[in-house]
């Protein structure tokens, strides 16, 4: 373990500078593995594609017309943000005649979204 005194600054660091070399070593390469992660909760960071990824897990899939009414947005901007999700391998869809049906890409982005509410709403209770 490497040990160098530091002048502490804030309240939320240490107040020396010391590491784990083996630590380390062994977590580094693993923490690469989140290359793309940030790209979902990207997506997710817009509170209307969230709106529109909740609105996904609450029915299996939705025309884009439903998802405008339902956000309160104009079709053209529900399409604008289920395209981003499509693109982002959050969303996919299928068509119907003239009729766009949109859902989610798989079970992982339900259980994200879920999860994610429910942090939240642990968070506005504490």
């Amino acid at each position: 373990m490497t040990v160098n005194p530091v002048k502490k600054q804030t309240n939320d660091t240490c107040d020396t500078f010391c590491y784990d070399e083996e630590l380390v070593t062994r977590v580094k390469p693993q923490v690469e593995r989140v290359t793309g992660v940030e790209q979902i909760f990207k997506a997710l960071s817009d509170k209307t594609r969230v709106k529109i990824v909740y609105a996904l897990t609450l029915e299996e899939e939705l025309c884009v017309c439903d998802v405008s009414n339902i956000i309160g947005s104009t079709t053209a901007t529900a399409s604008h943000h289920l395209r981003q999700l499509r693109k982002m391998n959050l969303a996919k869809h299928r068509k119907e005649g003239k009729l766009v049906f949109y859902s989610l890409a798989d079970e992982h982005v339900r259980q994200l979204v879920s999860i994610a509410l429910t942090h939240a709403e642990e968070e506005v209770v504490s």
